[in-house]
């Protein structure tokens, strides 16, 4: 089973109604009633309900996808956790919109939301429904309570490790209270169980808190890589404790940098590792990545939901997508990104610079050359198998290649092999119904026909294709190029710097090819191909008839810009238009193997909410931030770009690293991974800064709003029910 922590099926109904008991350990007459003393007779109990603890993330309700909803008020679709995360962090930024018209949704991305918004309660809500469960898990786990239930010291040993992960997932919980809200509401499990009106804590002091709880626990959570798939360790821990201190300035004016950064080394000698691949990390099968820190698990049978990777995968999906090619059943039309997000890659994000041209190809009279290199030997109706006439002269040309020795081959004029023509006598001299010309070693030929009244002629001569030039090295040594077979091409990848390069046989200048027009087709002895950017290379060449042509494509270009544009407008001109705005396919429901998940209506994709390379850029913003080891901050740095663009071609230099930089290599590395408003708000850009982005205010251009908005209101809902509260500014 792919998810190795299980959810709990049993109900938690008494862990946010402690109030209808006086006492938790009674047992009430009514046996429908389910105590603390009912649960944890059952020593199992205990990892079952820390699942429903890790459940809350994921899922909304008892039932799934919906059904008996942990919270009321609002369709349990929008008040999922991570849905309702994602709608504050991503939403309110550069990174997304999105096209929907239910009741104040669109106020997110124009930050004009107010303190009675439904959307701001609905996820206020969920982070305290959580932290009640925290709060009942570790009152239920203390030391007392297990000496009275007569729990063994294995045992004991266990659900000090499950206490452990229930108090980093509170801190998690009243870290995304602190970012989004500031003053909240705040209850821990020594507050008495029951009706009370809680008292509100300020950013500095839970700040605090939310630091000694993960220092309190970080030695009794598992090592790193030592805990279940799906479950904290102490790298989350560390990782937590990462992202508070790169925040702390920002959250109570005290700077805690040089402690970011000794927490994140901590965390990149752990263990864990950059995934080679970064698609992978947002596939149905990314619980293999041993870049993920921490995830909040989705499966598609157990862990329905209309939130989570459902919500962030299907409403990215509209226009001309195809749900398919997302492993989805349909698409909801609803979120994309603004152009000021899209500039911020190369425009060119597929790495290709020269596309291979067809030319006149079509057009041209050809022969047919029916034989043994063929997947289907002597297969004359493989009307691709052919030489062509250029000058529609009846004489024809193009390249064969041969896999093995003693190749066999014939001429055919029509695609049968009625008629074909072979030589007899070995003497170039074609023959109809002749013998089969014989290639005595495997290699690329260049075989030419003339059938040219009296001729009946045919030549065969072996060549070997390389790369010459200032862009490949040197003028004077030639780069080998090899046979593709899946891409029926010869191949080279190498590294081009700024220069001109031309393609030639046999290390021989007598025969050569440039590309005269820099049209994409090759021309004898043509001009020179030019070099503009350098790095690494793909350089393919398509000889097996005129018009020969050639590909390149970078190997080294950044493939972090997973954008969908066919059909999709640059300029958002009207929010509600889904094809106004450039798509998303970043994460999907299908496995880096490309099978589609179990299920089509709700992904097996998890939500990485830690990982690594966010360590990386972490530390190297705090290395700059503190004046500390600019070259140490720029390995780091470093690293996340060479997974991004598959080599050192996107590395920095060292007068190259900025803060400005980094925020944008957030933005590239982390987008649509809950990370964008909180790194807004640190860089002072989020609400009153001077960088804008479509929509921005409720302008079309962007403007810049109130300061005050860097936070969210405490909800008028709550304000009104606890005399303790008090709005935060602005509100």
């Amino acid at each position: 089973m792919k998810k190795l922590i299980s959810f709990a099926t049993i109900s938690l109904s008494f862990f946010l109604l402690p109030g209808c008991f006086n006492d938790l350990n009674t047992i009430p007459l009514d046996a429908d009633v389910i105590t603390s003393e009912v649960v944890y007779k059952d020593a199992s109990s205990y990892k079952k309900v820390l699942a429903k603890v890790y459940a809350g993330y994921a899922v909304s309700g008892q039932q799934g996808p919906a059904g008996q909803a942990d919270i009321e008020g609002i369709d349990e679709g929008f008040g999922q956790y991570l849905r309702g995360y994602w709608y504050h962090q991503e939403l309110s930024t550069d990174e997304a919109l999105i096209g929907w018209n239910d009741q104040t949704i669109k106020n997110f991305h124009n930050q004009t939301w107010t303190e009675t918004d439904g959307f701001i309660y609905a996820f206020y809500s969920r982070i305290f429904y959580q932290i009640s469960l925290c709060n009942e898990f570790i009152r239920e786990t203390s030391d007392a309570k297990l000496v009275e239930r007569g729990a063994d010291e294995n045992l004991k040993t266990q659900v000090k490790n499950y206490r452990a992960e229930a108090r980093f997932l509170r801190a998690l919980s009243y870290w995304h209270a602190l970012d989004l809200f500031r003053n909240v509401p705040f209850v821990t499990e020594n507050d008495k169980v029951g009706s009370f009106f809680p008292t509100q804590t300020n950013a500095i002091d839970l700040a605090k808190y939310i630091e000694t709880e993960l220092l309190a626990v970080e030695n009794d959570i598992a090592a790193p890589n030592a805990n279940e798939y799906g479950r904290a360790d102490r790298a989350a821990v560390w990782t937590l404790l990462a992202k508070l201190y790169l925040n702390y300035e920002a959250y109570t004016g005290q700077k805690k940098y040089t402690e970011c950064t000794a927490v994140c080394e901590k965390v990149l000698a752990s263990g864990y590792k950059l995934d080679p691949v970064y698609q992978n990390l947002f596939l149905a099968d990314n619980h293999n990545s041993d870049e993920i820190i921490f995830p909040i698990a989705f499966d598609g049978i157990n862990s329905r939901t209309w939130g989570g990777t459902t919500f962030i995968i299907r409403a990215g999906i509209g226009g001309t997508m195809n749900p398919a090619a997302s492993g989805v059943a349909s698409g909801w039309g609803g979120t994309r990104t603004t152009k000021q997000m899209v500039e911020k890659f190369p425009s060119n994000t597929t790495g290709l610079v020269v596309a291979a041209s067809e030319g006149k190809t079509a057009t041209y009279p050809k022969v047919y050359v029916p034989g043994s290199h063929q997947a289907t030997p002597f297969d004359a109706t493989d009307t691709d198998n052919a030489l062509s006439s250029p000058l529609k002269n009846k004489i024809y040309e193009g390249h064969i290649y041969f896999p093995s020795d003693n190749g066999e081959f014939l001429i055919a004029r029509n695609p049968t092999l009625g008629g074909a023509l072979g030589d007899n006598d070995k003497d170039g001299k074609l023959e109809t119904g002749g013998a089969r010309i014989v290639v005595p070693t495997a290699g690329l030929y260049y075989v030419t026909v003339d059938l040219n009244t009296g001729k009946n002629t045919y030549t065969i001569e072996k060549r070997n294709f390389s790369i010459v030039g200032s862009a490949a090295g040197s003028w004077d040594v030639d780069v080998p190029m090899t046979w593709d077979a899946a891409k029926q091409a010869m191949k080279a990848k190498l590294d081009l710097v700024e220069g001109e390069f031309k393609f030639r046989v046999n290390g021989d200048w007598a025969v050569n090819f440039g590309d005269t027009g820099a049209d994409a087709i090759l021309d004898a002895a043509g001009d020179n191909i030019v070099i503009t950017k350098g790095g690494g290379y793909e350089v393919l060449l398509f000889v097996d008839k005129p018009d020969y042509t050639y590909q390149l494509g970078l190997t080294s270009f950044d493939r972090r810009g997973h954008f969908y544009k066919d059909g999709q407008n640059l300029e958002v001109n009207d929010l509600s238009i889904f094809t106004d705005g450039i798509a998303i396919n970043k994460f999907k429901n299908i496995t880096s193997t490309g099978v589609p998940g179990k299920d089509s209506d709700f992904p097996d994709t998890d939500f990485p909410m830690f990982r690594l390379a966010d360590v990386y850029l972490m530390a190297a913003e705090s290395i700059l931030r503190s004046n500390g080891d600019k070259s140490k901050a720029l390995e780091y740095v470093n690293k996340v770009r060479e997974r991004a663009h598959t080599g050192k071609a996107g590395n920095l230099e060292l007068n190259d690293l900025s803060l400005d930089f980094l925020l944008d290599e957030r933005a590239r590395e982390l987008y649509w991974e809950g990370h964008r408003r909180t790194d807004l708000v640190r860089f002072g850009q989020f609400a009153n800064g001077t960088y804008l982005w479509s929509w921005k205010g409720g302008v079309k251009e962007g403007v810049a709003v109130d300061a005050y908005r860097n936070v969210y209101p405490i909800p008028s809902a709550d304000i009104g029910a606890n005399p303790n509260l008090k709005q935060n500014d602005g509100y």
